[in-house]
């Protein structure tokens, strides 16, 4: 079994193509267990995000998972995929999941959302006994990662948030936002997130707006701000500077017809896919629209200036992935050590049978002695191959050395995954 990802992000595929494959909800259940039900995936798991769709799976044939997984996505998506789509395979693929998890993939290079939006499809891929032990335990190793490059680097300096560079660039429409009034459409972790950081930023009034009122509440309670149902959002952009909007339902929740005429500049941030907010918008005067295609084609936040925070995070993945690896190709070696170490148990215990059997008058203090004797020299002999055999399965062509051992004592090849089995059952 191999680590496989095909996947689409901001890096491969205009937003546009993005908004059309965004997976969710149900749909999402439903895309994870036609992956993982394929003949050729034993574990998978699905990130889905704004700026990305990937399917992670443990697959027996490189050529068939990737076939299976593309005609999935296709299906899911009712398009084309095949000119957006990349694949990592093996060690590639473990360094990609590592680097996403750090932020160094992502839109705004840096932002933190993308470990909770891993935690959360690993969470699903577990709930839905998507993932077993390989998955779980390389994206839990990802996620250790992540949080490892954001607190021994400045990576978080490198670009701010989506919502930090929504700001700025309202910033360049508005002047400062500070003292002016803001809409918050939706009550999400995103819209939260954006809450805080306009009232971090000195907003003076933020509206939250949503579908369940009561949702919207207990945000705005958090933040100071006021609440109002998604009715009376056309009420609120008479007054409004500043709108921000993540709801991603698929339905617009701005339309030119509810924006009143104005006199002073109004700035729109669509952070959602699919988009909430009407791009006819654009056509109004004094209405400023900004969703993620503009920030993707704009390059905002790409890095912030800071070269070295983000050479920092890549040498951490660099030894993160490189020890991920040989961990790995160790244990792969382990259960055929095992195995021969219990092949040699029988052997010994058989002959210590057969000398008993012929020296019946060997008491027991005697039986003691030639049996610690005979253990003895057997784990003295099997000592140093196994020690080495360990370390060099750390190499790239480690699979070998126990292919080796598994040829050259004859043992049988079900064996190791007959203790492996036994190790995870216990």
């Amino acid at each position: 079994m191999s680590l496989l990802i095909v996947g689409l992000s901001h890096r491969s595929a205009p937003v546009s193509v993005l908004e059309q494959v965004t997976i969710s909800g149900d749909a999402l259940v439903k895309l994870l267990h036609d992956v993982r039900q394929d003949a050729h995936v034993a574990e998978a798991m699905v990130v889905s995000t704004c700026n990305r769709v990937e399917v992670y799976a443990e697959v027996d044939r490189f050529h068939g998972g990737v076939s299976a997984i593309t005609t999935l996505l296709d299906r899911h998506a009712g398009a084309d995929l095949a000119p957006h789509l990349y694949v990592h395979y093996e060690d590639q693929a473990v360094h990609h999941l590592m680097s996403v998890a750090s932020g160094l993939d992502s839109m705004v290079v840096g932002e933190g959302q993308i470990l909770g939006q891993i935690r959360a499809a690993l969470r699903l891929a577990q709930q839905e006994d998507a993932v077993g032990s390989i998955l779980n335990e390389l994206v839990q190793h990802a996620l250790r990662v992540g949080k490892r490059s954001h607190s021994e680097t400045g990576i978080d300096r490198a670009g701010a948030s989506l919502i930090g560079v929504g700001i700025t660039l309202a910033e360049t429409v508005l002047g400062p936002i500070e003292g002016r009034r803001a809409l918050v459409v939706g009550a999400g972790s995103m819209s939260a997130l954006t809450a805080a950081t306009l009232a971090r930023a000195g907003v003076t009034e933020i509206v939250i707006a949503n579908r369940t009122f009561e949702r919207a509440e207990r945000l705005a309670e958090t933040v100071g701000g006021r609440a109002v149902p998604l009715s009376e959002i056309a009420a609120e952009l008479a007054t409004a500077d500043l709108v921000v909007t993540c709801v991603g339902a698929g339905t617009r929740v701005i339309t030119p017809e509810m924006i009143p005429a104005r006199q002073v500049p109004l700035f729109l941030l669509d952070l959602a896919l699919p988009h909430d907010i009407d791009t006819a918008v654009r056509a109004l005067p004094q209405v400023t629209l900004v969703d993620l295609e503009d920030m993707q084609q704009s390059g905002a936040g790409s890095d912030g200036g800071r070269a070295a925070d983000i050479a920092a995070v890549r040498r951490i993945v660099a030894d993160e992935v490189t020890a991920y690896l040989n961990s790995a190709r160790a244990a792969k070696v382990t259960p055929t050590v095992v195995a021969l170490r219990s092949r040699a148990a029988q052997v010994v215990e058989a002959e210590l049978g057969r000398l008993h059997s012929r020296m019946p008058d060997l008491d027991e203090r005697q039986r003691d002695e030639v049996a610690q004797a005979v253990r003895r020299v057997v784990d003295k002999l099997l000592h140093e191959p196994t020690v080495r055999v360990k370390q060099l399965a750390a190499s790239p062509a480690g699979d070998h050395y126990a292919e080796a051992l598994r040829e050259l004592f004859n043992l049988d090849p079900k064996a190791p995954d007959a203790v492996s089995r036994m190790e995870i059952e216990q």
